[in-house]
């Protein structure tokens, strides 16, 4: 009997990956999304349109916010895993709109576990919650494990905070099979184009072709752990294949800069640089480059500048995981470092970019 997966937030980045993963594993995956204006699929149109899996492929209109269309959905599909992985998932925003980003972090969470519980399926259908490494906050750990104290902040953080705990209530009070997945820092070719590490390669790549003068970014010297969301879409679907629920970090053990990966993503271009200045004056400027790579780029040319208004009201300077437990439990060990985490997505959004500037001669 083919199994059933239901994936909240399956027009994310995540989600995308994971539903792909799970269609290669021979299930039936439904994904919801919710109901919008505009076109929202881009990350999953080709298993959409795609004939080799459209007949396992569905999806449905819902939003976490809303209670009666989550246990519609259930009763529908009767789901043997569920991965909860929507969210207002920018953490600079939810400082803007804090009592939405609760309503989708934390009670869409608890809604959906509720649902499992009034619906008497709990103990039945294997529960997993996206959770994340911004929990740590400014932790004073040099690595954060299972064991590190909490210290969110952010509502993003605080708001996943109580999902992360609300997921382990139901677990311990109801005997739910509810995992947490504290992921840290994952980006991909399909990283929403306002996060850090997308914007500076969609941005450098559009620089190199004359499409944008210079990037502006916020904190330079925020150190986080990276790692390939395809790699960690593979360890959410191992979590829910344990005998026993648990909660794992997902990490790589490593930390570097934005300015480090704004440097290797350089490097990949061939663009040497040299900084000057520094604070909010800070900018980075064209050394010497390669002219058959970056056409458009000049000697001297300015194509970084910080501003403030990038920079979060509360600032998490440093994050760095210690998976020991999910290396041992899950088999986990990290494939792709920083340098091909750099090429796959400069490789992506070069060619968009290149693809572009030929459409406008």
């Amino acid at each position: 009997m083919k199994k059933i997966a239901l994936i909240t937030g399956i027009t994310g980045q995540d989600g995308s990956y994971l539903a792909e993963l799970l269609l290669k594993k021979k299930y039936i995956v439904h994904g919801i999304k919710r109901k919008s204006s505009s076109f929202n699929t881009s990350r999953i149109d080709h298993l959409i349109e795609g004939k080799k899996y459209n007949s396992n492929f569905f999806l449905h209109y819902g939003d976490l916010t809303d209670v009666s269309s989550i246990i519609s959905l259930i009763q529908k599909i009767k789901p043997s895993e569920i991965y909860n992985l929507a969210a207002q998932s920018h953490v600079m925003t939810s400082f803007q709109i804090p009592v939405y980003t609760a309503e989708v972090n934390a009670l869409g969470t608890v809604k959906l576990l509720e649902s499992l519980k009034n619906l008497n399926l709990g103990k039945k259908i294997k529960f997993y919650q996206a959770s994340t490494s911004e929990l740590f906050g400014n932790s004073r750990s040099k690595k954060q494990s299972e064991k590190t104290p909490f210290h969110p902040e952010s509502p993003y953080a605080t708001a996943k905070l109580f999902a992360y705990w609300i997921v382990k209530n139901y677990r311990d009070a109801h005997g739910f099979y509810a995992s947490n997945g504290i992921l840290f820092n994952h980006e991909s070719p399909r990283r929403g184009e306002t996060f850090v590490t997308r914007k500076i390669t969609m941005g450098l790549s559009r620089v190199s072709f004359g499409l944008e003068n210079f990037i502006t970014v916020g904190n330079l010297y925020a150190k986080r752990d990276w790692g390939h969301a395809k790699e960690y879409a593979e360890m959410q679907w191992k979590i829910l294949q344990q005998k026993k629920p648990n909660d794992y970090i997902i990490s790589s053990g490593k930390s570097y800069s934005v300015k480090f990966f704004f440097e290797l993503c350089c490097k990949y271009l061939k663009i040497k640089i040299k900084w000057r200045g520094s604070g909010l004056k800070q900018v980075a400027i064209v050394k010497d480059f390669d002219k058959k790579i970056s056409p458009k780029i000049k000697k001297n040319q300015i194509i970084l500048k910080v501003d403030k208004m990038f920079y979060r009201p509360n600032e998490v300077n440093y994050l760095k995981g210690d998976s020991s437990l999910a290396s041992k439990k899950l088999k986990w060990k990290i494939k792709n470092n920083i340098e091909d985490l750099v090429k796959d997505m400069m490789e992506n959004d070069y060619n968009k970019s290149k693809d572009k500037l030929n459409l406008t001669i």
